[in-house]
């Protein structure tokens, strides 16, 4: 993690005073915040496969996951933020990019599968949020939208499925030819409007 960003988290938790607090924050997000469209990928179904086959076998599928997404994402204009077990954590400078790399995602790992045995078929979840983050080299981010889309990406959506927040939805250009089904979601408590992108498997 950047040594700037970790010596201002420093000073913030030593602060006592509200106005040295919100300069500490001020300075925080000047020099690392960004707006952007947050993409998080969860392979569905590898802690059964893990059991299954043993943890030789997860950590290569890891690595194929890994490679793929990778390459997927740059073609796109996507940066590739970090890579967590199996979950891959993206970075878009607009929503229509991150989308379109998502559906790109699942139709290139369709094709991979029809050539694969069942054992080695890589199946993904993403969600996507949009909003602004602190970008940190490392590399890292953290906020909001990285946390919502983790939670649609991990805990919500199911394998070849794409979810993104109202917010993110919102950011689409009405000619994107990108459409969803509205979905209504409870999260960690809280209530919130999604929507599940159509789009055809294959390519």
């Amino acid at each position: 993690m950047d040594p700037h960003f970790q010596e201002l988290l420093l000073e913030y938790a030593h602060a006592k005073k509200g106005a040295k607090l919100r300069e500490i924050e001020k300075a925080l997000w000047d020099r690392f915040g960004a707006t952007r469209a947050v993409l998080v990928l969860d392979m569905s179904g590898f802690s059964l496969l893990s059991r299954r086959y043993g943890v030789v076998h997860y950590l290569s599928m890891v690595r194929r996951m890994q490679l793929t997404a990778q390459e997927v994402i740059v073609e796109r204009g996507g940066e590739v933020v970090k890579f967590e077990a199996d979950n891959c954590f993206a970075a878009f400078s607009d929503v229509a990019e991150a989308v379109q790399a998502s559906i790109a995602l699942n139709q290139t790992f369709n094709r991979i599968n029809e050539q694969t045995a069942d054992e080695y078929d890589i199946r993904i979840a993403i969600g996507i949020d949009y909003g602004p983050i602190l970008l940190i080299g490392g590399p890292d981010y953290f906020g909001d939208p990285v946390n919502t889309a983790c939670k649609l990406g991990e805990d919500t959506a199911s394998a070849g499925e794409i979810l993104l927040t109202q917010r993110a939805f919102e950011q689409l250009p009405p000619d994107s030819g990108i459409t969803g089904t509205t979905l209504n979601l409870s999260m960690s408590g809280i209530e919130i409007t999604a929507y599940k992108i159509s789009y055809q498997p294959t390519a």
